[in-house]
Protein backbone atom coordinates (compact mmCIF):
# COMPACT_ATOMS: atom_id res chain seq x y z
CA UNK A 1 0.00 0.00 0.00
CA UNK A 2 1.95 3.38 -1.06
CA UNK A 3 2.19 5.62 1.53
CA UNK A 4 0.19 9.28 1.77
CA UNK A 5 1.76 12.16 0.60
CA UNK A 6 3.14 14.01 3.42
CA UNK A 7 1.09 17.15 4.08
CA UNK A 8 3.74 19.77 3.86
CA UNK A 9 4.35 18.61 0.10
CA UNK A 10 0.60 18.33 -0.54
CA UNK A 11 0.42 22.06 0.44
CA UNK A 12 2.98 23.10 -1.92
CA UNK A 13 0.85 21.46 -4.66
CA UNK A 14 -2.11 22.99 -3.80
CA UNK A 15 -0.26 26.09 -3.84
CA UNK A 16 1.11 26.33 -7.35
CA UNK A 17 -1.78 25.33 -8.74
CA UNK A 18 -3.80 28.07 -7.41
CA UNK A 19 -0.77 30.62 -8.17
CA UNK A 20 -1.01 29.58 -11.68
CA UNK A 21 -5.03 29.30 -11.66
CA UNK A 22 -4.51 33.07 -10.95
CA UNK A 23 -1.98 33.99 -12.98
CA UNK A 24 -3.62 32.58 -15.35
CA UNK A 25 -6.69 34.69 -14.81
CA UNK A 26 -4.39 37.75 -14.16
CA UNK A 27 -2.99 37.69 -17.20
CA UNK A 28 -5.76 36.98 -20.00
CA UNK A 29 -7.42 39.77 -17.73
CA UNK A 30 -4.94 42.58 -17.88
CA UNK A 31 -3.98 41.79 -21.81
CA UNK A 32 -7.45 42.85 -22.32
CA UNK A 33 -7.69 45.83 -19.71
CA UNK A 34 -4.92 46.86 -21.83
CA UNK A 35 -5.94 46.50 -25.38
CA UNK A 36 -9.02 47.82 -24.54
CA UNK A 37 -7.37 51.37 -22.60
CA UNK A 38 -5.00 51.08 -25.78
CA UNK A 39 -8.24 50.92 -28.24
CA UNK A 40 -9.60 54.09 -26.39
CA UNK A 41 -7.04 56.81 -26.43
CA UNK A 42 -6.52 55.63 -30.20
CA UNK A 43 -10.25 56.56 -30.67
CA UNK A 44 -9.53 59.77 -28.67
CA UNK A 45 -5.88 60.17 -30.98
CA UNK A 46 -8.19 59.54 -33.93
CA UNK A 47 -10.23 61.86 -32.93
CA UNK A 48 -7.77 64.37 -32.97
CA UNK A 49 -6.08 63.83 -36.13
CA UNK A 50 -9.29 64.13 -37.87
CA UNK A 51 -10.23 67.32 -36.62
CA UNK A 52 -6.39 68.85 -37.61
CA UNK A 53 -7.01 66.69 -40.87
CA UNK A 54 -10.49 69.11 -41.32
CA UNK A 55 -8.19 72.32 -41.75
CA UNK A 56 -6.14 70.79 -44.84
CA UNK A 57 -8.33 69.39 -47.68
CA UNK A 58 -5.43 68.20 -49.66
CA UNK A 59 -4.49 65.48 -46.94
CA UNK A 60 -6.05 62.42 -47.51
CA UNK A 61 -8.68 60.41 -44.41
CA UNK A 62 -6.32 57.42 -45.04
CA UNK A 63 -3.46 59.17 -43.98
CA UNK A 64 -5.42 59.65 -40.61
CA UNK A 65 -6.01 55.64 -40.32
CA UNK A 66 -2.38 55.63 -41.12
CA UNK A 67 -1.07 58.05 -38.76
CA UNK A 68 -3.20 56.26 -35.60
CA UNK A 69 -2.41 52.55 -36.89
CA UNK A 70 1.64 54.08 -36.19
CA UNK A 71 0.82 55.21 -32.67
CA UNK A 72 -0.55 52.45 -31.68
CA UNK A 73 2.31 50.89 -29.93
CA UNK A 74 3.83 54.01 -28.07
CA UNK A 75 0.40 54.10 -26.36
CA UNK A 76 0.47 50.24 -25.50
CA UNK A 77 3.48 51.03 -23.55
CA UNK A 78 2.20 54.17 -22.09
CA UNK A 79 -0.97 52.73 -20.48
CA UNK A 80 0.50 49.28 -19.92
CA UNK A 81 1.49 50.13 -16.15
CA UNK A 82 -2.29 51.55 -15.28
CA UNK A 83 -3.23 48.23 -17.36
CA UNK A 84 -1.87 46.08 -15.16
CA UNK A 85 -2.88 48.42 -12.55
CA UNK A 86 -6.93 48.06 -13.41
CA UNK A 87 -6.83 44.41 -14.85
CA UNK A 88 -5.42 42.96 -11.58
CA UNK A 89 -7.99 44.71 -9.61
CA UNK A 90 -10.27 43.33 -11.87
CA UNK A 91 -8.83 40.20 -11.35
CA UNK A 92 -8.14 39.94 -7.67
CA UNK A 93 -11.73 41.63 -7.02
CA UNK A 94 -13.88 38.95 -8.91
CA UNK A 95 -11.35 35.98 -7.00
CA UNK A 96 -12.27 37.55 -4.02
CA UNK A 97 -15.76 38.07 -4.05
CA UNK A 98 -16.00 34.48 -5.55
CA UNK A 99 -14.64 33.22 -2.19
CA UNK A 100 -11.64 31.57 -4.13
CA UNK A 101 -8.73 33.53 -2.46
CA UNK A 102 -10.64 33.80 0.84
CA UNK A 103 -10.58 29.60 1.05
CA UNK A 104 -7.35 29.62 0.17
CA UNK A 105 -5.86 31.80 2.67
CA UNK A 106 -8.15 29.84 5.18
CA UNK A 107 -6.28 26.84 4.16
CA UNK A 108 -3.27 27.96 4.96
CA UNK A 109 -1.97 29.54 2.14
CA UNK A 110 -0.08 32.98 2.12
CA UNK A 111 -1.10 35.43 0.16
CA UNK A 112 2.78 35.24 -1.29
CA UNK A 113 2.60 31.93 -2.44
CA UNK A 114 -0.11 32.59 -5.07
CA UNK A 115 1.10 35.90 -6.00
CA UNK A 116 4.20 34.55 -7.41
CA UNK A 117 2.64 33.71 -10.32
CA UNK A 118 0.69 37.33 -11.71
CA UNK A 119 3.70 39.03 -10.42
CA UNK A 120 6.34 36.67 -12.53
CA UNK A 121 2.99 37.67 -15.60
CA UNK A 122 3.26 41.44 -14.89
CA UNK A 123 7.53 41.63 -14.87
CA UNK A 124 7.37 39.72 -18.23
CA UNK A 125 4.41 41.78 -19.65
CA UNK A 126 6.61 45.01 -18.93
CA UNK A 127 9.95 43.01 -20.13
CA UNK A 128 8.34 42.28 -23.36
CA UNK A 129 6.91 45.80 -23.41
CA UNK A 130 10.88 47.18 -22.93
CA UNK A 131 12.29 44.53 -25.51
CA UNK A 132 9.80 43.76 -27.67
CA UNK A 133 7.13 46.20 -28.01
CA UNK A 134 9.16 48.99 -27.24
CA UNK A 135 11.88 49.19 -30.27
CA UNK A 136 8.27 48.38 -32.83
CA UNK A 137 6.81 51.13 -31.17
CA UNK A 138 10.10 53.46 -31.83
CA UNK A 139 10.26 52.51 -35.08
CA UNK A 140 6.50 53.25 -35.81
CA UNK A 141 6.06 56.15 -34.02
CA UNK A 142 9.16 57.68 -35.91
CA UNK A 143 7.35 57.20 -39.28
CA UNK A 144 4.20 58.85 -37.50
CA UNK A 145 6.41 61.77 -37.08
CA UNK A 146 7.29 62.31 -40.28
CA UNK A 147 3.80 61.53 -41.74
CA UNK A 148 2.75 64.47 -39.21
CA UNK A 149 5.13 67.33 -40.19
CA UNK A 150 4.90 66.44 -44.21
CA UNK A 151 1.07 66.56 -44.12
CA UNK A 152 0.12 68.07 -41.23
CA UNK A 153 2.72 70.52 -39.46
CA UNK A 154 2.54 73.91 -40.93
CA UNK A 155 6.17 75.12 -39.38
CA UNK A 156 7.81 71.31 -40.70
CA UNK A 157 8.71 70.16 -37.00
CA UNK A 158 11.59 69.91 -34.97
CA UNK A 159 13.91 67.97 -37.96
CA UNK A 160 13.27 70.86 -40.38
CA UNK A 161 16.29 73.91 -40.16
CA UNK A 162 15.12 76.74 -40.92
CA UNK A 163 17.67 79.19 -41.63
CA UNK A 164 18.27 78.75 -37.79
CA UNK A 165 21.56 78.76 -35.99
CA UNK A 166 23.28 75.65 -35.03
CA UNK A 167 25.89 74.89 -32.14
CA UNK A 168 27.60 71.29 -31.80
CA UNK A 169 30.23 70.66 -30.11
CA UNK A 170 32.48 67.15 -31.11
CA UNK A 171 35.62 65.11 -30.01
CA UNK A 172 38.20 64.50 -31.75
CA UNK A 173 40.46 61.77 -32.34
CA UNK A 174 43.67 63.83 -30.47
CA UNK A 175 41.46 63.87 -27.47
CA UNK A 176 40.32 67.61 -28.36
CA UNK A 177 37.28 68.92 -28.59
CA UNK A 178 36.33 71.09 -31.45
CA UNK A 179 32.76 73.87 -30.86
CA UNK A 180 31.30 74.52 -34.70
CA UNK A 181 29.07 77.44 -34.88
CA UNK A 182 26.87 77.71 -37.91
CA UNK A 183 24.07 80.46 -39.41
CA UNK A 184 21.43 80.18 -41.66
CA UNK A 185 21.00 76.36 -41.65
CA UNK A 186 19.55 74.62 -44.28
CA UNK A 187 17.81 71.39 -45.19
CA UNK A 188 18.77 70.58 -48.91
CA UNK A 189 18.29 66.46 -49.37
CA UNK A 190 20.41 64.36 -47.30
CA UNK A 191 22.96 67.40 -46.23
CA UNK A 192 22.62 70.56 -44.73
CA UNK A 193 23.69 74.13 -45.99
CA UNK A 194 25.62 76.21 -43.75
CA UNK A 195 25.83 80.07 -44.12
CA UNK A 196 28.96 81.59 -41.68
CA UNK A 197 30.54 79.03 -40.32
CA UNK A 198 33.01 79.17 -37.16
CA UNK A 199 35.07 75.85 -35.83
CA UNK A 200 36.60 76.71 -32.76
CA UNK A 201 39.57 73.70 -31.76
CA UNK A 202 40.63 73.64 -28.15
CA UNK A 203 42.78 70.88 -26.56
CA UNK A 204 42.13 68.74 -23.62
CA UNK A 205 42.87 71.52 -21.15
CA UNK A 206 40.51 73.63 -22.98
CA UNK A 207 43.67 76.13 -24.60
CA UNK A 208 42.31 77.46 -27.48
CA UNK A 209 44.27 75.86 -30.67
CA UNK A 210 43.00 77.37 -33.88
CA UNK A 211 39.88 78.89 -35.05
CA UNK A 212 38.48 78.14 -38.50
CA UNK A 213 35.94 80.32 -40.56
CA UNK A 214 34.01 79.99 -43.28
CA UNK A 215 32.01 82.07 -45.81
CA UNK A 216 29.71 78.92 -46.27
CA UNK A 217 29.83 75.06 -45.76
CA UNK A 218 27.85 71.69 -46.18
CA UNK A 219 27.50 68.80 -43.83
CA UNK A 220 27.59 65.80 -46.06
CA UNK A 221 28.29 62.04 -44.94
CA UNK A 222 31.55 62.03 -42.96
CA UNK A 223 32.93 65.73 -43.16
CA UNK A 224 32.62 69.53 -43.33
CA UNK A 225 32.89 70.56 -46.28
CA UNK A 226 34.03 74.41 -46.03
CA UNK A 227 34.25 77.21 -48.63
CA UNK A 228 36.79 80.19 -48.70
CA UNK A 229 38.77 79.51 -45.34
CA UNK A 230 40.57 81.56 -42.86
CA UNK A 231 42.51 80.13 -40.03
CA UNK A 232 43.99 81.73 -37.12
CA UNK A 233 46.39 80.77 -34.19
CA UNK A 234 47.25 81.93 -31.04
CA UNK A 235 50.29 84.23 -31.97
CA UNK A 236 49.95 83.97 -35.65
CA UNK A 237 48.84 86.40 -38.82
CA UNK A 238 45.25 84.90 -39.82
CA UNK A 239 45.83 82.17 -43.13
CA UNK A 240 43.85 81.78 -45.69
CA UNK A 241 43.43 78.14 -46.81
CA UNK A 242 40.40 78.32 -49.42
CA UNK A 243 37.95 75.26 -49.82
CA UNK A 244 38.80 72.30 -47.20
CA UNK A 245 37.19 69.47 -45.55
CA UNK A 246 37.16 68.09 -42.33
CA UNK A 247 36.25 64.59 -41.42
CA UNK A 248 33.34 64.64 -38.73
CA UNK A 249 31.35 61.62 -36.74
CA UNK A 250 27.80 63.54 -37.32
CA UNK A 251 25.30 62.93 -40.17
CA UNK A 252 22.69 64.64 -40.81
CA UNK A 253 20.45 61.62 -38.99
CA UNK A 254 22.30 62.24 -35.60
CA UNK A 255 21.40 66.13 -35.69
CA UNK A 256 17.92 65.37 -36.56
CA UNK A 257 17.73 62.62 -33.88
CA UNK A 258 19.19 65.21 -31.39
CA UNK A 259 16.02 67.22 -31.88
CA UNK A 260 13.75 64.50 -32.08
CA UNK A 261 11.92 62.37 -29.75
CA UNK A 262 13.54 60.04 -27.63
CA UNK A 263 10.41 58.00 -28.26
CA UNK A 264 11.70 57.71 -31.72
CA UNK A 265 15.01 55.37 -30.65
CA UNK A 266 14.92 51.91 -30.37
CA UNK A 267 15.83 51.28 -25.91
CA UNK A 268 18.63 48.90 -28.23
CA UNK A 269 19.97 52.08 -29.84
CA UNK A 270 19.78 54.56 -27.01
CA UNK A 271 23.12 53.56 -24.99
CA UNK A 272 24.86 53.90 -28.59
CA UNK A 273 22.89 57.05 -29.01
CA UNK A 274 23.63 58.50 -26.06
CA UNK A 275 27.33 58.27 -25.98
CA UNK A 276 27.33 59.99 -29.87
CA UNK A 277 25.55 63.08 -27.97
CA UNK A 278 27.69 63.64 -25.09
CA UNK A 279 30.63 63.21 -27.95
CA UNK A 280 28.65 65.96 -30.05
CA UNK A 281 27.89 67.81 -27.27
CA UNK A 282 24.39 67.16 -27.14
CA UNK A 283 22.25 67.52 -24.38
CA UNK A 284 21.28 63.63 -23.33
CA UNK A 285 19.16 64.44 -20.42
CA UNK A 286 15.95 63.43 -22.55
CA UNK A 287 17.70 60.21 -24.00
CA UNK A 288 18.63 58.88 -20.59
CA UNK A 289 15.36 59.61 -18.71
CA UNK A 290 13.57 57.74 -21.32
CA UNK A 291 16.23 54.82 -21.40
CA UNK A 292 16.20 54.73 -17.55
CA UNK A 293 12.56 54.72 -17.80
CA UNK A 294 12.41 52.13 -20.22
CA UNK A 295 14.60 49.88 -18.03
CA UNK A 296 12.29 50.38 -14.81
CA UNK A 297 8.98 49.52 -17.19
CA UNK A 298 8.66 45.77 -15.77
CA UNK A 299 9.72 46.68 -12.14
CA UNK A 300 6.72 49.21 -12.78
CA UNK A 301 4.72 46.74 -14.18
CA UNK A 302 5.23 44.63 -11.20
CA UNK A 303 4.61 47.20 -8.70
CA UNK A 304 1.40 47.69 -10.33
CA UNK A 305 0.24 44.42 -10.09
CA UNK A 306 0.98 43.84 -6.20
CA UNK A 307 -0.62 47.20 -5.66
CA UNK A 308 -3.70 45.73 -7.33
CA UNK A 309 -3.82 42.75 -4.95
CA UNK A 310 -3.11 45.31 -1.82
CA UNK A 311 -6.52 47.16 -2.31
CA UNK A 312 -8.40 44.60 -3.99
CA UNK A 313 -8.21 41.83 -1.88
CA UNK A 314 -9.80 42.47 1.12
CA UNK A 315 -13.03 40.17 1.76
CA UNK A 316 -16.36 41.44 1.39
CA UNK A 317 -18.13 40.57 4.33
CA UNK A 318 -15.60 43.42 6.07
CA UNK A 319 -17.18 46.27 3.85
CA UNK A 320 -15.93 49.26 2.50
CA UNK A 321 -15.07 47.43 -1.37
CA UNK A 322 -16.09 50.20 -3.06
CA UNK A 323 -13.99 52.70 -1.24
CA UNK A 324 -11.14 49.73 -1.40
CA UNK A 325 -11.11 49.54 -4.89
CA UNK A 326 -11.62 53.51 -5.38
CA UNK A 327 -8.35 53.74 -3.28
CA UNK A 328 -6.56 51.25 -5.73
CA UNK A 329 -7.20 53.51 -8.74
CA UNK A 330 -6.47 56.38 -7.19
CA UNK A 331 -3.40 55.15 -5.76
CA UNK A 332 -2.80 54.16 -9.83
CA UNK A 333 -3.60 57.62 -10.76
CA UNK A 334 -0.99 58.88 -7.90
CA UNK A 335 1.70 56.85 -9.08
CA UNK A 336 1.20 58.21 -12.49
CA UNK A 337 0.92 61.67 -11.73
CA UNK A 338 4.23 61.41 -9.19
CA UNK A 339 6.09 59.45 -11.87
CA UNK A 340 5.36 61.69 -14.81
CA UNK A 341 6.27 64.86 -12.53
CA UNK A 342 9.46 63.17 -11.73
CA UNK A 343 9.91 63.54 -15.28
CA UNK A 344 9.22 66.94 -15.76
CA UNK A 345 11.87 67.61 -13.26
CA UNK A 346 14.43 65.07 -14.79
CA UNK A 347 13.87 66.68 -18.23
CA UNK A 348 14.20 70.17 -16.42
CA UNK A 349 17.97 69.17 -14.72
CA UNK A 350 16.78 69.27 -11.31
CA UNK A 351 16.90 65.72 -10.53
CA UNK A 352 19.01 62.86 -12.09
CA UNK A 353 17.22 60.81 -14.57
CA UNK A 354 18.48 57.56 -12.86
CA UNK A 355 16.49 59.23 -9.55
CA UNK A 356 13.70 60.70 -12.08
CA UNK A 357 13.17 57.26 -13.44
CA UNK A 358 13.00 55.22 -10.78
CA UNK A 359 11.81 56.99 -7.59
CA UNK A 360 8.40 56.66 -8.16
CA UNK A 361 8.90 53.16 -8.95
CA UNK A 362 10.58 52.47 -5.61
CA UNK A 363 7.86 54.40 -4.06
CA UNK A 364 5.37 52.15 -5.28
CA UNK A 365 7.10 49.53 -4.87
CA UNK A 366 7.31 50.30 -1.31
CA UNK A 367 3.37 50.78 -1.05
CA UNK A 368 2.73 47.73 -2.54
CA UNK A 369 4.96 45.44 0.10
CA UNK A 370 3.24 47.74 3.01
CA UNK A 371 -0.08 47.01 2.32
CA UNK A 372 0.16 43.30 1.28
CA UNK A 373 1.87 42.85 4.68
CA UNK A 374 -0.94 44.62 6.42
CA UNK A 375 -3.14 42.24 5.02
CA UNK A 376 -1.60 39.27 5.34
CA UNK A 377 -0.73 40.00 8.97
CA UNK A 378 -4.21 41.41 9.86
Amino acid sequence: MAAASPPSAHRVGVSVTLALYVGRSFTWVVIAMVLALTGLVSLFDFIDLLRRVSTKPDVPTTLVFEIAGLHIPYFMILIMPFGILLGGIVCFWRLTRTSELIVARAAGISAWQFLTAPLAAALLIGGLGTTAISPLSSFMFRQAELLDQTYLQTGGGPLTFNGTNLWLREAEPDKGVAIIHAENVHREGVSLRLGTVSIFRLDDRDHLIERLTASSGRLIEGFWALEGVSMVRPNHLPDQIGNTKIPTSLTLGRVEQSFASPDTLSIWALPRFIRLLQASGFSTIRHRLHFQTLLALPILCGTMALVSAGFSMRPTRRGGVARMLGSGVAAGFALFSVSKIAAQFGESGALPPLLAAWAPTIAGLCLAVALLLHLEDG
